[in-house]
């Protein structure tokens, strides 16, 4: 028995209550869905619910008086063992071991399936993440967003929702044109500009610009600067997609902000925040009215001299989302960008959307890693690709996922590496292996699942434990999707590790040489199959890999 149809159980037995006058409330003023939970204490049964605390003081009548009449009710529902009243109207329930473990069965079947709904069926969003300036190599604080945004991505597909991951290229602007100057220095061998980009890697992108337009040094400067400005921008990009792939990201869109002011897009934002009655003229410059959306203060979209401001851009690149159908937009920002909160809510207001509902703005603490070593390349910083070639990008990926993004985050990297219980990443991979060599011995010993499934054989006090914990999984992604948390997810990989282990070592799964096969054994490796299988699910909502062998 599943918590849905356990749900549906007690709505039966509240509607029963209400049809036959137990229960003095309209059939409407029934919840729609009663929620069940699993107690916090295991000897309490295996689910909870407070249903009758909620409807009693309605119904004229005490929570435990309630309770008392829906405990009798359950009683008689197949798959139910036990009903008890506890405290003030609680009501703890425990299954028979044949309907709990039934769930083997029904994961094992349902594969790559199971943990996924529709919870948000119909929400079609726009996650932006990363989003960094393609005048440089990725960081350890880009890296945060990255695994965390492919994470989130994947983790709202899995609850239903129609997600479009997006990356904004910021390539307009005076730093492309420093880009560009800093480039050409490198290849004349020349001084570079102040506020210029310095570094090993521009040095590189300077000799492969040169090997590729070698007739770049007899232009003149401006002709010169903005052609290293376009092949060192493309360079750079090109490396920026090929670290992401090695990190087991996927962009789906990559929107260039230069995109914007070639088309057009941004005069055209203004004029339609103007024609919503949210912008004016002043001192030769063109405002947006944003204090009128709870902005400190109202920004310039144009200014005196007529240049648009990076503010123009965002208005016109948000509006851009709006116009691709996109009603649910989530921006991924880093955390000197508290700033922007206000801004862009206010951008999503003037241009007549609701705040609260069309756009979202999650903002990552800074992380550091002990042990890493700045990046030769690049001089000041951490580069993303030296992280995955030291530590591994399962490593990485999921030591990141397993931390709210609010949180300041000093990971340690050589503990990353070790193949120990006390490395979240190895203890859930291991866990995994372990299930695969458990299907490999029992082809050795010719022990097959199609021979036989009997659930109710399923009756140690730690498989109780273990299918429970499997029960949990559909709830824990729809609830890590709609808080935009996935390090919900990796949590309770590391609790489904830990109770897959102690279950392995105390009940044996195969049997010993010696020994006929028996449907007990059948059918724990259908338990053994479907911890396998959710750890699978589970890593692979956080892009890390489930490896059979260890």
């Amino acid at each position: 028995m599943t918590p849905d149809e356990l749900s549906e159980a007690l709505s039966a037995a509240l509607a029963a209550a209400v049809a036959d006058g137990t229960l003095a409330l309209d059939a409407d003023a029934l919840p729609s869905t009663v929620h069940v939970e699993r107690p916090k204490q295991r000897e309490h049964g295996d689910w909870a619910t407070n249903v009758a605390l909620q409807l009693a003081k309605k119904a004229g009548t005490t929570p435990r008086a309630l309770a008392e009449d829906l405990a009798g009710r359950l009683g008689s529902t197949p798959g139910i063992k036990a009903v008890d009243v506890a405290g003030p109207g609680f009501l703890n329930i425990t299954l028979e071991a044949g309907a709990a473990g039934e769930l083997a069965r029904t994961i094992v079947e349902s594969g790559a399936a199971y943990g996924r709904s529709d919870a948000l069926s119909g929400r079609v969003i726009d996650l932006e993440y990363i989003s960094a300036n393609p005048t440089g190599p990725l960081h350890i604080g880009h890296t945060r967003w990255a695994a965390l945004g492919d994470a989130l991505v994947r983790i709202l597909r899995a609850a239903g929702a129609d997600v479009t991951a997006e990356y904004y290229i910021n390539d307009a602007g005076a730093q492309m044109d420093r880009f560009g100057e800093s480039v050409l220095a490198q290849i004349r061998g020349t001084e570079v500009p102040e506020g210029g980009y310095r570094g090993e890697y521009v040095a590189e992108l300077g000799r492969q610009v040169l090997a590729a337009q070698p007739g770049i040094v007899e232009l003149p400067d401006d002709e010169a600067v903005a052609l290293a400005r376009e092949e060192a921008y493309r360079l750079q990009l090109a490396e920026i997609r090929d670290v992401l792939g090695s990190f087991g990201v996927h962009i789906d869109v990559w929107f260039s902000e230069r995109s914007l002011h070639e088309s057009g897009a941004v005069t055209q934002a203004v004029e339609r925040l103007r024609e919503q009655g949210h912008v004016y003229d002043d001192g030769g410059a063109v405002w947006l009215r944003t204090t009128d959306f709870t902005d400190d203060k109202d920004r310039v979209l144009i200014r005196a001299n007529g240049e648009p401001t990076y503010f123009a851009a965002d208005a016109a690149y948000y509006l851009s989302k709006k116009d691709r159908g996109f009603p649910g937009k989530i921006y991924l920002l880093g955390a000197d960008h508290h700033g922007y909160i206000h801004r862009l809510k206010a951008i999503s207001a003037a241009a007549g959307d609701d705040p609260a509902e069309n756009i979202e703005i999650l903002i990552g603490q800074l992380v550091s890693v002990q042990g890493a070593k700045l990046s030769k390349r690049a001089g000041n910083i951490i580069e993303l690709r030296d992280l995955v070639e030291w530590i591994g990008a399962d490593a990485v990926r999921y030591s990141l996922s397993r931390y709210p993004a609010d949180t300041p985050l000093e990971l340690a990297g050589e503990e990353m590496l070790k193949q120990s219980n006390d490395n979240p990443v190895f203890y859930v991979q291991y866990a995994h292996s372990r299930t695969c060599a458990v299907d490999r011995n029992a082809a050795d010993r010719a022990v097959r699942r199609e021979d036989g499934f009997d659930p109710s054989l399923l009756d140690h006090p730690t498989e109780a434990v273990l299918i429970g914990r499997l029960t949990e999984f559909p709830r824990i992604v729809a609830q890590a999707a709609e808080l935009r948390e996935p390090h919900r997810i990796a949590r309770y990989l590391e609790g489904l590790a830990a109770d897959y282990h102690k279950w392995y070592a105390e009940c044996r799964v195969l049997p010993y040489p010696d020994e006929a096969v028996e449907d007990v054994h059948r059918t724990r490796l259908w338990l053994n199959d479907a911890v396998r299988q959710v750890l699978a699910n589970g890593l692979d909502l956080l892009g890390v890999s489930a490896p059979e062998r260890m």
